[in-house]
């Protein structure tokens, strides 16, 4: 079996960041148009707080405790 060294991939980060923000924008609109602008703001009020709660979690589990030798 041959050995290939693999190659460099494109960077699709700011596509998918780009399809994250459609997607979210036609989410809105449509909660916004089903249930009024009350429930976008709590939407985006719940996952900004789902996006914090992630944020901290990771990064405590990053952190490398010292052992008690």
């Amino acid at each position: 079996m041959r050995h290939r060294t693999p190659r460099r991939v494109e960077d699709y980060t700011t596509a998918s960041l780009m399809l994250i923000l459609i997607n979210l924008l036609w989410m809105f609109l449509l909660i916004w148009a089903l249930f009024g602008l009350l429930a976008v703001i709590l939407t985006g009020w719940v996952l900004n707080q789902l996006i914090t709660w992630l944020q901290t979690y990771r990064a405590r589990r990053e952190i490398r405790w010292p052992s008690d030798a």
